[in-house]
C-alpha cells in the first residue's frame, strides 16, 4: 500500500512536470509601431492670456506651509498650477495644498455652491474668503486657494491662513 501511494505521488508529479515545467515562457507581446499623434492644446488648457504662469510652491514655500500647519511637513509635490505639502508618515496629519489659476476659483465656486460659510478678508489682494480649513486670494487677476488638512479644531488656524493669504497677496 506504501509503494502503491508512492508511485502515484510520483506519477501525479511528472505529470504536472510535463504539462509546463518545460516549456519556454511566452514572449512579451512587442511594443506598438503606432506612434500617437500629439493632441493640440485646447482654450481650455492654455494657460489664461490675463494670468501669468504662477508657481504655486514658489508662492507658498515649505517654512510657510509648517508654520501654517505648526508642524513639519515632507517636501514639496508639485504638479502643474498645484504644491502639496504632506506631514511625515510618523505624524501628525497635516497636509497644505496651494492651488493656483482656474482650479483655484473653481475650488472656491464649488464651496460656494455647497453652501460653505465665508468671511470676506479685506485688505487682502483684490479679493480674498476665509472658511474653515481654507483660504482664497485674487490679486494681480490670479486666484490662488490654500487648503489646510489637520485633524484639530479648524477655527485654531483662521489666524496662520489669514496671514499666510497677506503673504501670497504680496506675491502677486
Amino acid at each position: 500500500m506504501r509503494y502503491l501511494k508512492l508511485a502515484v505521488t510520483a506519477v501525479a508529479v511528472a505529470v504536472l512536470a510535463a504539462c509546463g515545467g518545460g516549456a519556454e515562457p511566452a514572449a512579451a507581446p512587442p511594443p506598438p509601431t503606432e506612434v500617437a499623434e500629439p493632441v493640440a492644446p485646447t482654450e481650455a488648457t492654455e494657460p489664461s492670456a490675463e494670468a501669468p504662469a504662477v508657481d504655486a510652491c514658489a508662492l507658498v514655500s515649505k517654512a510657510d506651509a509648517e508654520k501654517l500647519a505648526g508642524t513639519p511637513l515632507d517636501d514639496a509635490v508639485p504638479v502643474r498650477d498645484t504644491c502639496r505639502y504632506t506631514g511625515p508618515v510618523s505624524g501628525p496629519v497635516a497636509q497644505v495644498e496651494v492651488y493656483v489659476g482656474d482650479g483655484a476659483k473653481k475650488i472656491l465656486d464649488v464651496d460656494r455652491d455647497l453652501d460653505h460659510e465665508f468671511e470676506t478678508l479685506s485688505g487682502i489682494g483684490d479679493e480674498a474668503y476665509l472658511e474653515d480649513g481654507a483660504v482664497f486670494v485674487n490679486a494681480a487677476g490670479v486666484w490662488v486657494a490654500i487648503r489646510l488638512v489637520r485633524l484639530d479644531d479648524p477655527a485654531k488656524y483662521h489666524k496662520p491662513l489669514t496671514e499666510l493669504a497677506r503673504t501670497v497677496a504680496g506675491r502677486l
